[in-house]
């Protein structure tokens, strides 16, 4: 598991390569919103599986796993988890170092419960 945090501002996909980036998992589960072609060819230069359902105005929809793809539903299960712990919903801490610590203690937490 790979976490990165940027600005809250900032579009979750501009992270999307650097997650990729140096790991040679054997799927990539995603949502739409990364279905853009440069992370889908990033994830096949990889070796892994793109698990990204194609846009609806795509012209030339990429086949994936429908089956692999409900696994996703235990990610977003996570992250409510992760949710749930006060200090991460409302981001108390003002340096990025001491949140993301909190961030990965109560993902050990949840990880171990």
């Amino acid at each position: 598991m790979r976490l990165l945090l940027g600005p809250g501002q900032q579009n979750d996909m501009a992270q999307a390569h650097a997650l990729i980036e140096g790991l040679s998992p054997k799927a990539v589960i995603a949502d739409k919103g990364y279905g853009a072609d440069p992370l889908h060819d990033a994830i096949l230069d990889a070796g892994a599986e793109p698990v990204i359902p194609p846009r609806r105005h795509r012209r030339r929809p990429h086949a994936y796993d429908r089956h692999l793809y409900t696994e996703r539903n235990r990610i977003e299960r996570f992250f409510a988890k992760l949710k749930q712990f006060r200090r991460v919903a409302t981001r108390y801490d003002k340096l990025l170092a001491n949140f993301r610590g909190f961030v990965l203690l109560a993902a050990i937490a949840i990880s171990l419960a």
